[in-house]
């Protein structure tokens, strides 16, 4: 594709946040089992149900330009999702809470991708006058924040301690 106008690449960014969030869905499941803090193993639950929602109005976004939501392989996600699984999962981790504490740390790294996605997105459609989009993107945009602010709760508020 032969980007020339911010049309152009906003159905670029459609295209790679829904590959992103394609790929952070299956490790964010799996950070969920492995999370031994009840509250940090339903928080990531939850992610992963935002990430679906997000992923089926991105597709549906995606549908609405004519373009295949497929149509892009997002590397950056990869590599976060290379690197949590290399921490957070298969890292010699002797205790419970350290390893709770890494997962939060590479599962945020990914939110933070994400928040910039969104926000980028937010705003392309807002400067197309695309209202629709850009009200169902800051839905994600707001949802995806406040799944941030739970999980740094989470670490201040005792995984992080039990961990030191």
């Amino acid at each position: 594709m032969t980007i020339a106008s911010l049309k152009d690449i906003y159905h670029d960014q459609l295209q790679d946040l829904y590959s992103a969030c394609k790929q952070s869905l299956e490790i964010t499941t799996e950070l969920g089992r492995a999370a031994k803090d009840e509250d940090l193993s339903r928080a990531l639950i939850d992610g992963a149900s935002g990430i679906s929602a997000g992923m089926d109005d991105l597709r549906s976004l995606c549908a609405d330009h004519d373009i295949d939501p497929d149509g892009e392989h997002c590397k950056g996600m990869e590599g976060l999702v290379n690197e949590a699984r290399a921490h957070a999962l298969e890292e010699d981790i002797s205790d419970d809470d350290a390893r709770d504490s890494m997962i939060i740390t590479q599962y945020q790294r990914m939110v933070h991708y994400a928040l910039a996605g969104y926000g980028c997105l937010v705003a392309f459609a807002n400067r197309q006058d695309l209202d629709g989009d850009a009200a169902v993107l800051q839905k994600h945009l707001d949802n995806t924040y406040d799944g941030d602010r739970r999980m740094t709760d989470i670490a201040t508020g005792g995984v992080n301690k039990k961990a030191a």
